[in-house]
Parts: C-alpha cells; sequence; structure tokens
C-alpha cells in the first residue's frame, strides 16, 4: 500500500493546485482508514477519515429513503462557518474527501473531484477485510 499512497501524490497535488483555497485532501476506506493524503498532517488526516466512515453511511441510510435509487452515496458537501467539506465515492469501498476555505468555488471543486475519481477509481478500490459485507 505505500506504493499506492506515492502514487496517488501528485494526483491529490494535482487536485488542490488546481482549486484555489483548497485546504486537505485525504482518501480513505469505506471503514475509515486513511489510504492517501494531501495537504494535511496525518493525524488530522487519519481523524478525517475516522468521520467520513460515519458520514457515509449516515448519508447511505438517507439514500435508501429515495424509491428509485440504490442507496449508495455519491456526493456529500457540507457548508461550515469558514468552508466547505467534500465527500465523494471514488471506487469500490473508497471515498475522497476534501476540505476547503470559503473563498472555493464549488463547481470547480465537484467538477475537479468528478475527474479525478474518473481517472483513479479503479486504483482507489479497496476489498472488503474479513468478515466485512460489501456496501
Amino acid at each position: 500500500m505505500i506504493q499506492q499512497r506515492t502514487n496517488m501524490d501528485w494526483m491529490l497535488k494535482e487536485l488542490a493546485d488546481g482549486v484555489p483555497h483548497t485546504r486537505h485532501i485525504v482518501v480513505l476506506s469505506a471503514d475509515g482508514l486513511r489510504m492517501a493524503q494531501y495537504g494535511t498532517d496525518t493525524d488530522t488526516a487519519d481523524r478525517l477519515a475516522a468521520a467520513c466512515a460515519g458520514l457515509q453511511s449516515l448519508a447511505a441510510a438517507v439514500g435508501h429513503e429515495f424509491p428509485h435509487g440504490d442507496g449508495r452515496m455519491r456526493l456529500v458537501v457540507i457548508e461550515v462557518s469558514g468552508g466547505f467539506f467534500y465527500l465523494m465515492a471514488a471506487g469500490a469501498r473508497a471515498y475522497l474527501a476534501v476540505l476547503a476555505d470559503e473563498g472555493v468555488d464549488a463547481g470547480l471543486m465537484g467538477h475537479r473531484m468528478r475527474d479525478l475519481v474518473a481517472r483513479i477509481g479503479a486504483h482507489l478500490s479497496t476489498p472488503p477485510r474479513n468478515g466485512e459485507q460489501v456496501a
């Protein structure tokens, strides 16, 4: 997995450089384990990854209330005082999370995140751990 993190560094940097006001980028598994990070320290990335696991689970529960969908979370955007948080599905059992300051162009961020996921989604997938069911 170390090699995978190294290979993702330039792609995450490209996202951060391409969208002004990007603060932190974290790639995580569905169970909240950090797979890669950019623009943040390891402790912050680990906290964000853990929080994202709960958030994606909550989003999936809400998603099941829609009669014509499969309940899978695609994108969550949260606006808080000071900025925005984005969580996007990025492959089977993998997610891309971004924190950005208030001045971020929300449309540009969503577009660039979708582009990144489309390019590397298969590389971001994580297999289920022993005993886990596939979501």
